[in-house]
């Protein structure tokens, strides 16, 4: 009786403990992510500047609006299109430079220095970068015009050029997180025993094999975690482009963020913007939701 009364306390105290320390947690989720998220929906019924206190009320009008605005499905493809190149360009990569790491460089003792070399991009701010570029791809005095000028051709506007200027921020994007991919398949790589790599090669297999039949089946779960991060990452991404492009030429770079964060904040169409910004966590979240679903699928396969 005695010990069932001991372990009734311990029970309760245990839960008083959990309660105490996780307050905190839920008052900031709720003040935070909770409440943001509700009172997003509900200023998306609003006719609102985001600065006088009147706000009129329109019913889903701005939601019937946002659901024939091309400007934001534009929005919607471009930060597909980035979501994609981003998932097939950065984490082949990033598993490309974490095996050369593996295998080559480690054996040479030289992995530290290209370890330093190949992370400094991520290292830097978003906002650092973009200026960097914008200086770096102008169209007079820049890298790439001033390359062209040497080889006898003109200047080269990729920033500008409604038909380039997408894909050169995605290369840029690319430049910048595929260090932190690389890094993650390297945790991925330190997860598999040395004795899986010895065992291999004392049946024969050389590193190509290891790498095929070995390795990258135990790297799956990593990279399929890794190519849900860089999904989520993609579908709301803003401070690059808006401090490059701006979302020009035209609306060749627009993204739901940078469009969302015009009508808010430069139009004071706090109303149709909180519209734009309720859509964006509708399709954020079933993308995510499904892409996660048929990935885990393939990585159970």
């Amino acid at each position: 009786m005695e010990k069932n009364s001991l372990e009734a306390q311990r029970k309760r105290n245990t839960a008083i403990c959990a309660t105490v320390f996780l307050i905190p947690v839920f008052f900031f989720l709720i003040v935070y992510i909770f409440y943001p998220i509700i009172d997003t929906f509900i200023i998306s019924t609003y006719r609102w500047n985001g600065i006088s206190a009147d706000k009129t009320f329109i019913g889903l009008s701005n939601w019937t609006a946002l659901i024939a605005d091309k400007t934001f499905w534009t929005a919607f493809l471009h930060n597909i299109v980035i979501m994609v190149c981003s998932i097939v360009i950065q984490i082949p990569i990033g598993l490309l430079l974490a095996t050369f790491l593996e295998f080559i460089a480690k054996k040479k003792g030289i992995s530290k220095i290209f370890k330093t070399i190949w992370f400094l991009p991520y290292l830097m701010s978003s906002v650092a970068i973009g200026f960097l570029f914008t200086y770096a791809l102008a169209t007079n005095g820049g890298i790439i015009s001033t390359v062209s000028g040497w080889l006898g051709g003109g200047n080269i506007d990729l920033l500008g050029n409604q038909k380039t200027a997408l894909f050169t921020v995605i290369i840029i994007i690319a430049w910048q997180f595929i260090p932190f991919y690389m890094v993650y398949a390297m945790a991925g790589y330190s997860g598999i025993s040395a004795d899986v790599y010895e065992a291999a090669v004392i049946d024969g297999a050389t590193r190509g094999q290891y790498f095929w039949h070995i390795a990258l089946p135990l790297l799956k779960p990593t990279l399929v975690a890794g190519a849900i991060l860089s999904l989520v990452g993609s579908l709301k991404y803003f401070d690059l482009i808006y401090v490059m492009t701006g979302g020009g030429p035209g609306t060749s770079t627009e993204l739901m963020a940078t469009y969302m964060y015009k009508l808010s904040f430069s139009q004071f169409n706090m109303g149709y913007g909180s519209a734009v910004a309720a859509g964006m966590f509708i399709l954020i979240t079933a993308v995510a939701l499904v892409s996660n679903k048929l990935l885990n699928r393939g990585g159970e396969d």
